[in-house]
């Protein structure tokens, strides 16, 4: 069950927490044709939209997350708590979660 909230700017990730929007595939070809809304599927690629201060290590101190706000981002097929703010959704995830950061 999705929470829904105002604006994604109240939403401050804790310690070593993500907060992803999914990218949609587009539901057109190179070549201009329109795709059927059951063919186009969440990708598991996603832009970072902020991130937390990090988690602590066994030391108790604390390790800067892996990416940053803006980054495209591999994502596992499962996982993540999903957050609904006005008609657009987000999951947030742990730094781990992330499977890579994609390079542009």
């Amino acid at each position: 069950m999705a929470t829904t909230l105002k604006n994604v700017k109240n939403i401050v990730p804790l310690l070593d927490r993500i907060l992803v929007q999914r990218l949609k595939a587009e539901a057109k070809t190179a070549a201009g044709v329109l795709l059927p809304e059951k063919s186009v599927e969440r990708l598991s690629e996603g832009r970072v939209v902020s991130v937390g201060k990090g988690g602590l290590n066994q030391e108790g101190k604390q390790v800067a997350p892996h990416v940053a706000p803006g980054d495209r981002v591999l994502l596992p097929a499962y996982g993540g708590s999903n957050i609904k703010v006005g008609e657009e959704e987000f999951t947030l995830f742990r730094d781990h979660e992330l499977l890579a950061v994609i390079k542009e």
